[in-house]
């Protein structure tokens, strides 16, 4: 069986992450899906999605603020972007942590470790975006 759904977000700031577990979660627990697998998808080019510790909120903050200064909005000195719109960070941002994320499901539920959450990865915010979602299993 596959199943399919997509959720959308606003995200609040130019560089976030947001921690998107339960709205995946609940998408599993009304699905018929006892044991399968998750694929979260994030159809931009300027978001990006990455499982990581969700315990603690300076954890999203410290990703968001070290991708920053590592890939800064105006380039680094003796090199400048080429691409006109100006959100040429954004575009290396979201090639580094990647579009989509498998989740193994097990007992209708995730197999995330312990602290891990999914984290929405925005890097040219305020915007709507939207998440997809597809399990797939029996």
């Amino acid at each position: 069986m596959i199943k399919f759904e997509e959720f959308r977000l606003k995200t609040p700031e130019r560089e976030i992450l947001l921690d998107i577990t339960n709205e995946v979660n609940k998408i599993i627990k009304n699905s018929n899906i006892q044991d399968g697998l998750c694929r979260v998808f994030i159809p931009h080019t300027t978001a990006g999605i990455t499982i990581n510790e969700n315990a603690d909120p300076s954890v999203k903050r410290d990703i968001a603020n070290f991708l920053g200064k590592l890939i800064p909005k105006g380039g680094r000195l003796g090199y400048s972007y080429k691409h006109g719109e100006g959100n040429s960070d954004a575009h290396i941002k979201c090639t580094l942590t990647g579009i989509s994320v498998d989740i193994i499901i097990h007992e209708k539920r995730m197999m995330l470790g312990t602290w891990q959450g999914i984290m929405f990865a925005e890097y040219d915010g305020p915007r709507n975006r939207k998440v997809y979602v597809q399990l797939q299993g029996q």
